[in-house]
């Protein structure tokens, strides 16, 4: 096991010089001493990335030798299948390599840890034992919060990867505002940048390259979340039913979805189905990070439960991706946008219907309790677009008597 261990330790090593010039993320890991903190989200976001920035911010701003940090990714066939019994032997692999770090505070960084079986046991016990601070990162359908929180008794907090910001984006292609207001000419080439990132969407490894390929790619990245995160997790049957949801669900996000009207749908088209199994279906694909259902925002909860969800999606280029119209729709594209941009907030989002049936996109409610309306319009030279979305935002201030505000592409763009 040393020798497997050191042949590791060297290859990683070489990894974390990648790095440099790499879009820092602006997610981070919380200074919780005594915490297991645990990087997760769908595939492919980027958290094998996130954890090599956290190890290289280590060794250049903390100082730590690199011989006190141990990375594993058990997606590496050398180390599958990785049992229980296995993971301790490489971590006491490490000590017996470098033992003088008996007596140092250590750094386990192990990715992709939900491919090893009982990990959780293991874990627990070196994080008792040893003077050690764990770092794990998991695809979210096989690393739950809510199954953390068993498997660590507690002892963990979890950190969400998302894909690339529209800020994270502008970092990636080293685009650097002027200071100052936001003159014309930057507004131009901004927006332009928009429009783009609203296109091509935030997944790291797809930003850069040809519509055809990355196309291809975002499908793929869906088709491995329904075989791996889906199907085999949950054993689904009726594959065919899950694909013609998802597909109905990409393309039209940041609308409202009913569950009748898709079963009825399915059944016409000779799909076996039932909304029990739609529902159980949403619920796997928000656990997976593909799919967002929004509730409406009432205090009657016979409202909430009759009244359709409106639907999100983790990538605004998954949409694209699926989409054979050349006509896009900025409109939702933009909507869904701002909706990420809430969650990397970890806030709590509603929909909200005032007494008229006047949509507002969202009531935002955030950490600290407060709460807050935003309606999106993203054409704001239509004078009936806009008069349209200011009077339902008006209208659900006054009812709520809680603050609002009117995200345009200008004030987004302005706020950065």
């Amino acid at each position: 096991m040393q020798t497997l261990l050191r042949t590791l330790l060297a290859e990683y090593e070489t990894h974390f010089s990648r790095l440099e010039g790499a879009t820092l993320r602006s997610a981070h890991f919380p200074d919780l001493p005594g915490k297991i903190k645990v990087a997760i989200g769908m595939r492919r976001v980027g958290k094998t990335y996130f954890l090599w920035q956290a190890i290289q911010n280590r060794i250049q701003q903390q100082k730590v030798p690199i011989e006190r940090i141990l990375y594993l990714n058990f997606e590496d066939d050398r180390l599958l299948p990785c049992t229980q019994e296995k993971l301790a032997q490489l971590l006491e692999a490490f000590y017996q390599i470098y033992p003088e770090n008996y007596d140092h505070p250590c750094y386990f960084f192990l990715d992709e840890i939900q491919n090893v079986e009982n990990w959780a046991l293991v874990i627990r016990r070196f994080q008792d034992s040893r003077k050690v601070d764990i770092y794990l990162s998991g695809s979210s359908a096989k690393l739950l919060s809510k199954e953390l929180a068993t498997a660590l008794r507690g002892r963990s907090i979890a950190v969400e990867i998302w894909p690339y910001s529209f800020e994270e984006y502008l970092h990636a292609y080293d685009l650097k505002l002027k200071e100052g207001p936001l003159n014309q000419r930057n507004y131009d080439r901004l927006f332009q940048y928009l429009d783009q990132y609203l296109i091509r969407g935030g997944f790291p490894e797809t930003i850069a390259i040809d519509e055809i390929y990355r196309r291809q790619i975002l499908q793929d990245y869906v088709e491995l979340v329904i075989l791996r995160d889906i199907v085999e997790r949950y054993q689904i049957k009726n594959i065919s039913l899950l694909k013609s949801l998802i597909q109905n669900l990409i393309k039209n996000n940041a609308c409202l979805f009913s569950v009748n009207k898709f079963v009825n749908d399915a059944k016409s088209q000779g799909f076996l189905s039932s909304k029990n199994t739609v529902y159980d279906y949403l619920m796997y694909l928000e656990d997976a990070y593909l799919i967002f259902p929004v509730s409406l925002f009432s205090e009657s909860l016979r409202q909430v439960q009759s009244n359709p969800r409106k639907i999100y999606v983790i990538d605004t280029g998954l949409t694209q991706a699926y989409t054979l119209s050349l006509n896009k729709n900025y409109g939702h594209l933009f909507e869904n946008m701002v909706f990420l941009d809430f969650k990397r907030q970890g806030a709590k989002i509603y929909y909200y219907l005032t007494q008229e049936r006047y949509e507002v996109d969202f009531l935002i409610e955030d950490r600290q309790g407060h709460r807050k309306l935003y309606q999106v319009c993203w054409n704001t030279e239509d004078p009936d677009t806009l008069a349209r979305e200011t009077r339902a935002l008006e209208a659900a201030k006054k009812e709520l008597k809680i603050p609002g505000e009117l995200i345009t592409p200008r004030s987004y763009l302005e706020g950065l």
